[in-house]
């Protein structure tokens, strides 16, 4: 008798986990929706991961609201994606595509961001996405940042999101409906040595929206937190310094990053599929996250090791 249960062990394991799939695969299809016809705001759309959300979320067949403080490069998006055919073919399926709104502020001054708000939902009456997108990095020693540079930092990435998020979220909740999207960073669940304001800006951004996912599911709303590592974009080159000017540097390990098409697209894929924490990183970052929590003291040192490298180099 026990030589019976033994051999069917292995079958009934195999069984279970291909059935564990099996339900993922169909929960992950019921709940896949589209952006056809949904109204979806982007800030900081007019470069980088913004501009190539705005080209992906366009082709999807998104009613685009695109935000950023200058309104001739918004425009010159604006005028890019109206090139496109008003049908968009993609994966086999058509889409209806529009032109874009856009709105331009400043996010960094909160006072605006409420007249903003209320621009960007005179738009199409309601907002159905609202990306988080815009920010600003930094470099910097922490003994050279003076704190109105930290503060600079935090108005931007995280000040300016909540404001924005605060002043969208009533009509979302009103309508029973509605999905909030944040760029953070993998520097929002780990530290680096020299990135002191911005990780601090990513930190308080993670906890804010962990918080606010778990206000709001009851009420129909969800909330995507999407976690990159390094994007070959131009924000090493627009970084602040210690002092508040700019880096302009593009380091290796951005030159190195992630493609933004690819990063966009992983966008589109969490709010289709509402996935509430997306870590778009390599190998040794992701592994760093797990080595902060299972292994604190191990973290710390490398932590350590690392920042007396990057002294030496900054000294040559």
């Amino acid at each position: 008798m026990e030589r019976v249960s033994g051999l069917g062990v292995g079958p009934l394991a195999a069984g279970t986990v291909g059935l564990l799939i099996l339900l993922k695969v169909i929960q992950r299809l019921r709940h896949k929706q589209s952006v056809q016809d949904k109204v979806v705001v982007i800030t900081g759309a007019s470069s980088g991961l913004g501009k190539e959300c705005a080209r992906v979320f366009h082709a999807a067949g998104a009613r685009l609201i695109l935000c950023g403080r200058d309104q001739k490069r918004l425009q010159e998006v604006v005028e890019e994606l109206g090139n496109k055919n008003s049908l968009s073919l993609k994966s086999n399926l058509i889409f209806k595509t529009y032109t874009p709104c856009t709105v331009t502020f400043d996010l960094s001054n909160t006072s605006v961001v409420s007249s903003a708000a209320e621009e960007i939902l005179k738009c199409h009456g309601h907002v159905d996405v609202l990306i988080n997108n815009a920010g600003i990095s930094y470099r910097g020693n922490i003994l050279d940042t003076h704190v109105s540079v930290q503060r600079d930092v935090m108005e931007t990435n995280y000040f300016g999101p909540v404001a924005l998020t605060q002043a969208i979220l009533p009509s979302m909740v009103d309508r029973r409906t509605g999905h909030i999207v944040v760029i953070s960073s993998v520097q929002g669940k780990i530290s680096i040595p020299y990135r002191s304001a911005y990780s601090a800006s990513k930190h308080a951004t993670q906890a804010y929206f962990d918080c606010l996912r778990a206000e709001v599911e009851r009420l129909g709303l969800q909330v995507s937190v999407i976690s990159p590592g390094y994007i070959r974009t131009n924000l090493s080159i627009n970084a602040v310094t210690g002092d508040g000017s700019k880096y302009g540097v593009m380091d290796k390990t951005t030159a190195r990053g992630s493609d933004p098409v690819d990063v966009a697209r992983a966008v589109l894929k969490a709010v289709c599929h509402k996935q509430k924490d997306v870590v778009l990183a390599g190998l040794l970052p992701t592994a760093a996250i797990y080595l902060r929590t299972l292994w604190p003291a191990l973290y710390f040192r490398l932590m350590a090791s690392r920042a007396i490298k990057e002294h030496r180099v900054k000294e040559e």
